[in-house]
């Protein structure tokens, strides 16, 4: 088959079971090429799936290969029906190559119905009309890429056999369309009810016969062959059959008022009474903005003359009316209507929460059910963003974050790769501090915003400075790498005869937050405790910017496994080293000066 212009190597999968998820699509597909995603759309509320699907495969060769091999094929007992997936959505609401067909045979289907039509041109979709069963309605539609296409089906088509039934094919007209065209000025059939029973069929034609030739008439009959008491006429020209409703409209014949008017499919007589329906209520509901209230909470006992007793202070009010069920029982609500919105404003003050029957009751200003089905999907969809904002906070470890404390989404941040390091990495322009507060008495890193501090327990040994350590986290003793300083860190296991720091000597007791315990995150957090004060020392030593602790410490905390970590701890040389680097990394981003 020739390939949309297009055309992407997204499939759209109609007619699904609404059970069918993308694990069992992805068995079906699998088979034809390698899929690069599978999604079944499903309702935003209640998670079921819609019914259709979206297969994307990595190139169009695939997607053209499933279209031909799987097109209307079972899954799960039920024939698929694929097409290309349509992104730009002005292409089927132009209705440009769109074409429809009626008098279909029951036992037409898609499949045939495609293979019918696929020899114009490329189809973009074709579906026969289903009614609740899953039957044929007798016409469908079938869309193609080009116009020229629709009119060479139309041509070939139209008027012809398909399973013994002559085929209508006509250009697709869109219901709005067809709603403003779908009777002539000139109209000739008329509508008459209200007849009397003994009416017959050659009466009906004499009483309308005066006003002209009718070409047609017809009276409704049930199954017994009695008058249902209409019928309908139809005249040669239209003003014989508008002389006809202006002369017998309203008209008493054998004792009975008749109505005379143009006859009406009953779609047009629907919409004409939903439009005089929704007229009407916008009508009462400007008429009443502003001063009819809601009230509910309210008790079984209160009727009607009782709300408008309660209410009757305030001012004067037209109607008050308590909502009842079908047995007369109170639904707990009803309305209540004042003449000014003034007074209903300060009912709204004033009743609002007033105890009546030993029930709290509630007053507001009454709402379209429109207007209260938005502001609740409003009140709903506020209530769902801020959970999904929440989880995502959660699962990125920023919860505690100012920035989602008010549902705002916080800065997503990227880490750079370091060359020559491919498992290094360091915060770039505008990560967020080092997650874990300042070593005391070392100089506070700089932040672009308040970071999220770990949990951590205050260092044993006092609530000053850890043992050993002067104010600026110096070892105030000898040993290799500090040692005697960091077994007062709880979490940290040191042992200067043994290179793993994470193993206890024989003769030492085990810190009080055993390690075990911690997670990953707050055995960094330890780490990077006991790392601050050597690294902001080893700056001070090379007269390097003490300020740049924070920022190095938070680098290396990000870029590191936990055992390389822990061998900082243990060896001097491992720290020198990995701080070069860190400083390298520092200044080869640092602002260049003008």
């Amino acid at each position: 088959m020739n390939t949309p212009a297009y055309a992407s190597a997204s499939l759209y999968i109609g007619d699904l079971l609404t059970d069918i998820n993308e694990t069992q699509l992805f068995e079906v597909f699998k088979q034809i090429g390698p899929v690069a995603s599978i999604r079944v759309c499903r309702d935003a509320v209640t998670r079921r799936s819609l019914g259709y699907a979206y297969v994307n495969y990595h190139n169009i060769a695939d997607a053209e290969r499933a279209i031909d091999l799987l097109n209307y094929k079972e899954i799960r007992g039920k024939p698929c029906r694929i097409m290309w997936s349509q992104r730009d959505p002005s292409l089927r609401r132009s209705g440009s190559g769109n074409i429809f067909i009626k008098n279909l045979d029951k036992t037409i289907d898609n499949k045939i119905l495609y293979d019918t039509f696929s020899t114009f041109g490329n189809i973009l979709s074709c579906k026969i009309a289903l009614d609740e069963n899953g039957n044929s309605k007798g016409f469908g539609f079938v869309h193609y890429e080009t116009p020229e296409a629709a009119e060479e089906a139309i041509a070939k088509v139209n008027g012809k056999l398909l399973n013994g039934k002559k085929a209508f094919v006509g250009l697709f007209v869109a219901r709005k369309e067809r709603n403003g065209s779908q009777f002539s000025p000139k109209w000739t059939n008329i509508y008459v009810k209200n007849l009397s029973k003994t009416v017959s069929e050659e009466a009906l034609r004499e009483m309308f016969e005066k006003f002209g030739k009718i070409t047609s008439a017809m009276l409704s009959k049930d199954e017994n062959g009695g008058s249902k008491g209409f019928g309908f006429i139809n005249f040669e020209n239209h003003e014989e059959a508008q002389a006809a409703i202006d002369t017998l409209n309203g008209q008493t014949i054998e004792g009975s008022q008749l109505y005379v008017g143009r006859a009406q499919k009953k779609a047009e007589r629907e919409r004409e009474l939903k439009d005089m329906f929704e007229k009407l209520k916008r009508e009462r509901m400007s008429k009443y903005q502003g001063v009819n209230l809601y009230v509910k909470n309210l008790d079984e006992s209160i009727d009607d003359a009782k709300l408008r007793q309660e209410f009757s202070h305030v001012g004067t009010i037209t109607s008050a009316k308590v909502m009842r069920d079908d047995k007369g029982a109170s639904k707990g609500f009803g309305f209540v209507c004042f003449a000014t919105p003034d007074e209903a404003t300060k009912a709204v003050t004033e009743m609002n929460g007033k105890i009546i029957a030993n029930k709290p009751i509630y007053v507001a200003l009454a709402q379209r059910k429109e207007q209260r089905r938005a502001q609740l999907e409003a009140q709903y969809a506020a209530k769902a963003n801020g959970i999904r904002l929440q989880q995502q906070a959660q699962a990125s470890g920023m919860s505690g974050s100012p920035l989602y404390a008010t549902g705002a989404p916080g800065p997503v941040f990227y880490a750079q790769p370091v060359v020559g390091r491919p498992n290094f990495v360091y915060p770039g322009t505008g990560m967020p501090a080092p997650r874990f507060p300042a070593f005391p008495g070392g100089p506070q890193p700089r932040a672009p915003y308040q970071a999220v501090p770990y949990r951590v327990g205050p260092p044993q040994g006092g609530r000053g400075q850890p043992k050993g350590r002067n104010p600026k986290g110096m070892q105030s003793g000898g040993g290799r790498g500090g040692s005697q300083g960091y077994q007062n860190y709880p979490g940290i296991k040191y042992n200067a005869n043994v290179r793993n720091p994470q193993q206890p000597s024989a003769n030492q007791a085990p810190a009080q937050n055993s390690e075990d315990n911690l997670s990953l995150e707050e055995r960094k957090q330890v780490l990077g405790e006991s790392l601050y004060p050597l690294i902001a020392a080893s700056l001070k030593t090379q007269n390097k910017d003490e300020e740049l602790a924070g920022k190095i410490t938070g680098m290396l905390l990000e870029g590191l496994e936990h055992a390389e970590l822990a061998a900082m701890l243990e060896s001097p040389e491992v720290l020198t080293k990995k701080l070069s680097e860190a400083l390298d990394v520092l200044n080869a981003h640092a602002p260049k000066s003008e």
